[in-house]
C-alpha cells in the first residue's frame, strides 16, 4: 500500500473519498452522448473568462527534473478537475511556462464531468477534451481481457489495470493532432500506474516526453499541496484538507478502496465503505435467475434482449450489485515490488467471468481450454504490469481469440447472497455428447477399450518403477 503521505489524489488513478452509502445506479449507467460530447474540445475563450494567477518559486528548476534544459512546450494532461490535478495544470505552467491542453476520460466511473470542464475553462485552458470512451473501453478493452478469463493472483479482475492503456492512448493521439510534444499523468511514484500510463505512452510515441509531477516536485504533503493551491486561487474544500479514509478508483467495470483505514490487512473494511454491492447477508432472500448469450466468447444479450458492450456491463453491475455478488479483499504483488492491501467491487465482471467459463465449458476442446488456462495467468500479469501494448499481449490475444470462433449460446445463472451459480449451459456449437457421457448403457463408446489406453499411460511410470525402485520413495 501507499504509505499515508502519499494518499493525494492523481488523476483516473485514487481518488479520496469520504464513507458513504451505496451510490445509485447513476454509476452504471449506459453512455449518454447527450450528457458528454464525444472529442468536446474548446478552441476558443472569452475575453472576461478568469485566468487564475500563476505563483512563481525561485525560478529555478529542481534538481530532479529530467526537463531542467529541455522543457516541454505543449503537454497534454490527463485532467479530472480535482484538486490534485488543477495543481498540477498550475504547476506545469509555473514550471514551465508550457501550453496545457486537458484531458478528462469518461470511463463509467459515475461523477458528473462538465465541472472538469469549467475547472479547465476558468485557467483559461484553450483545447479541452471530454471523451465519453465507455463504449469503446468495454468493447475493445474489457472483453478481449475476459475472453482470456484473465486473473491476477487467482482473485483480481484487473478493473484498474484494464483501464490505464486507453487513457494513455487517448492522450497520445491528442498529443499528435495538437502537436504536443509531452504528456503528463497524476500517478504517485509508488504505485503501478505510473508503469502502465508510460509503457503506454512509450510504446505509442516513442519520443514523447513524460511528465510525472509526483516524482520532480517538492509538494510531498497533504499540507504543501493545499497551500500551493491556494497560492494559486485554486479553491480548497475543506475535506481536502484532511487525509481520506482511504482512497478510490472507479470505472465501468469496478471500483477499488486502498490506503490509510485499510493498510492494516488484518481489519476488516467497514460496511459503510461499499458503493456498488450490498454485503451479501444484506441480499435478497430471494435468488435472481438470468440468462446471458454469448457470441464468439462476448456477452450480447441478457435474457434476450441485446444490449451494447457498455449497456451489457452496466446491466450486470447492478444484477449482480444488488446480490452482494463481486468484493473481494486481498493483498497483492505490486509491479514495482511492495505487497499492497486492496478491496475491490467488481458486481458485473464477476457475474461475466463465471458466465463466460460455464459457456467455454461446452464450446471448447479440452486441448485449446487448458492451453487456455495456462496462458492466462501470463496474459493476466502482462495487464496487470502495463504491457497492453507489447508484441507478447497480442500474439496471446490472437490465439485465444481463435479459440473464441464457437464460443455461442447461452448460460442460465442464479445470484444469490454472493454467490454466482451456474444452472444451466446450450450452444448448437456444443461438444458435449450426452450419448458419449451417459452411464447407462449405450453403442457408442466401448469400455473395453479403456484397457488399453491405461496402459500406454501407465508404461512410463512402470519403467521408472522397475529401473528406479525407490523413486516414489518407501511404500
Amino acid at each position: 500500500m501507499a504509505s499515508k503521505t502519499m494518499q493525494i489524489k492523481p488523476c483516473f488513478a485514487k481518488t479520496p473519498v469520504a464513507q458513504s452509502p451505496r451510490s445509485s445506479t447513476h454509476a452504471f449507467a449506459a453512455p449518454s452522448h447527450k450528457r458528454i460530447a464525444v472529442s468536446s474540445r474548446r478552441a476558443t475563450q472569452s475575453s472576461s473568462r478568469r485566468t487564475l494567477k500563476v505563483v512563481s518559486k525561485s525560478g529555478e528548476m529542481y534538481s530532479s527534473d529530467p526537463f531542467a534544459d529541455n522543457p516541454p512546450k505543449k503537454v497534454v494532461l490527463a485532467y479530472s478537475g480535482g484538486l490534485d490535478t488543477s495543481v498540477i495544470l498550475a504547476w506545469l505552467r509555473d514550471q514551465y511556462g508550457c501550453e496545457v491542453i486537458t484531458f478528462t476520460a469518461d470511463l463509467g466511473q459515475g461523477e458528473e464531468l462538465e465541472p472538469a470542464r469549467k475547472k479547465a475553462e476558468d485557467f483559461g485552458v484553450k483545447d479541452i477534451y471530454i471523451d465519453d470512451l465507455r463504449e469503446e473501453f468495454v468493447r475493445d478493452y474489457v472483453f478481449p481481457m475476459f475472453r482470456a478469463n484473465a486473473v491476477y493472483e487467482g482473485v483480481y479482475l484487473l478493473g484498474t489495470s484494464i483501464a490505464r492503456p486507453l487513457i494513455a492512448k487517448r492522450q497520445i493521439e491528442i498529443a499528435k493532432e495538437l502537436g504536443a510534444d509531452a504528456v503528463c499523468h497524476g500517478a504517485t511514484g509508488k504505485g503501478n500506474d505510473q508503469v502502465r500510463f508510460e509503457l503506454g505512452y512509450y510504446a505509442l510515441k516513442p519520443d514523447v516526453k513524460v511528465v510525472a509531477p509526483w516524482r520532480i516536485w517538492d509538494l510531498n504533503s497533504r499540507t504543501k499541496l493545499c497551500a500551493y493551491a491556494e497560492a494559486n486561487g485554486i479553491d480548497v474544500p475543506m475535506s481536502k484538507k484532511q487525509e481520506a479514509p482511504y482512497s478510490m478508483d472507479a470505472n465501468l467495470l469496478h471500483i477499488s478502496y486502498e490506503g490509510n483505514a485499510l493498510e492494516d490487512p488484518w481489519v476488516a473494511p467497514d460496511e459503510s465503505m461499499f458503493t456498488r454491492s450490498v454485503s451479501p447477508e444484506q441480499a435478497p432472500d430471494e435468488p435472481t435467475i438470468i440468462e446471458i448469450d454469448f457470441e464468439k466468447g462476448d456477452p450480447v444479450a441478457i435474457d434476450g434482449e441485446r444490449l451494447s458492450p457498455a449497456s451489457m456491463l452496466a446491466k450486470l453491475n447492478t444484477l449482480g450489485g444488488d446480490n452482494g455478488v463481486g468484493r473481494i479483499d486481498l493483498v497483492e504483488s505490486r509491479f514495482v515490488g511492495m505487497k499492497s492491501r486492496g478491496v475491490y467491487e467488481t458486481p458485473g465482471g464477476t457475474v461475466l467471468y463465471y458466465a463466460h467459463r460455464a459457456m467455454e465449458s461446452i464450446t471448447l476442446d479440452r486441448g485449446a481450454l487448458h492451453l487456455k488456462d495456462e496462458m492466462a495467468p501470463k496474459y493476466a500479469e502482462l495487464i496487470y504490469n502495463g504491457m497492453w501494448f507489447s508484441p507478447e499481449r497480442i500474439m496471446m490475444q490472437k490465439a485465444i481469440d481463435e479459440s473464441q470462433k464457437y464460443c455461442t449460446g447461452t448460460v442460465r445463472l442464479k445470484l444469490y447472497k454472493g454467490n454466482v451459480i451456474i444452472m444451466g449451459r446450450k450452444s448448437e456449437f456444443s461438444i458435449y455428447d450426452p450419448n458419449l457421457s451417459t452411464f447407462e448403457e449405450d453403442s457408442v463408446y466401448d469400455q473395453k477399450d479403456a484397457a488399453g489406453f491405461i496402459k500406454l499411460n501407465a508404461l512410463r511410470l512402470r519403467t521408472l518403477a522397475g529401473m528406479q525402485p525407490d523413486i516414489f520413495g518407501e511404500m
